[in-house]
């Protein structure tokens, strides 16, 4: 899946004059965390966040105190060491960027000009699509040889029970000689699927089905 799938473009953005008060109203008013800084060629500039603009002086949320502070630009308060996505980079490849960065949210360009925003609650949100978490099922781990083609073996045997696959994820076990295979099935009772893996050798961890040998 690519980041212009996902990506929220109708962005709420200012200028570098706009005063922090501006901001604040901004953030306030649609619920939103990151503010993206545009220059009058609409390249990203800056952005700061709601964490950026309550460490800017605290007292500027407190009645009829420093309300001076609030008059003062977002430059002075933004981020200009700004990292960018594309549109065509793939989610997975944003995500390891947000992680690697502790960072919330990444600003899509094209062109050198703004065209989306990717926050961590939409990579979030896909997480769960592409997971098939948000749907009725099973999750169903299996611990296997880690060689080529025990996917599709595993794969072959949940198929033949008529079982639809949402999603496959496979990740390394502590021992190399392993990897999980983590399937999202479309069965509220897969004990008929367990007990095939289990009869064609496949040690099953997740569920731990009582009464079938594994």
């Amino acid at each position: 899946m690519i980041v212009e799938q996902i990506m929220k473009k109708n962005v709420f953005t200012l200028s570098p004059k706009d005063t922090i008060a501006t901001a604040v109203k901004l953030l306030e008013k649609h619920k939103i965390r990151h503010i993206p800084i545009l220059d009058e060629h609409q390249s990203v500039v800056g952005i700061i966040s709601d964490r950026d603009v309550r460490d800017a002086n605290s007292s500027i949320f407190r009645s009829n105190e420093h309300l001076e502070d609030l008059e003062r630009p977002v430059e002075t308060i933004m981020t200009t060491d700004v990292i960018t996505g594309h549109p065509l980079d793939f989610v997975e490849e944003i995500s390891a960027i947000l992680y690697e960065h502790n960072i919330g949210c990444l600003p899509i360009t094209k062109g050198g000009k703004l065209v989306g925003i990717v926050t961590e609650t939409d990579l979030l949100h896909t997480l769960v699509q592409l997971t098939g978490a948000n749907q009725p099922g099973s999750q169903i781990e299996i611990k296997v040889s880690n060689k080529a083609g025990m996917l599709s073996e595993v794969a072959t045997i949940i198929g033949k029970r008529n079982v639809n696959i949402s999603s496959v994820l496979v990740y390394p076990d502590q021992d190399e000689r392993y990897k999980i295979l983590v399937f999202r099935v479309q069965t509220m009772n897969p004990m008929a699927v367990i007990t095939d893996l289990k009869n064609e050798g496949y040690q099953v961890l997740w569920p731990n089905m009582p009464g079938i040998s594994s």
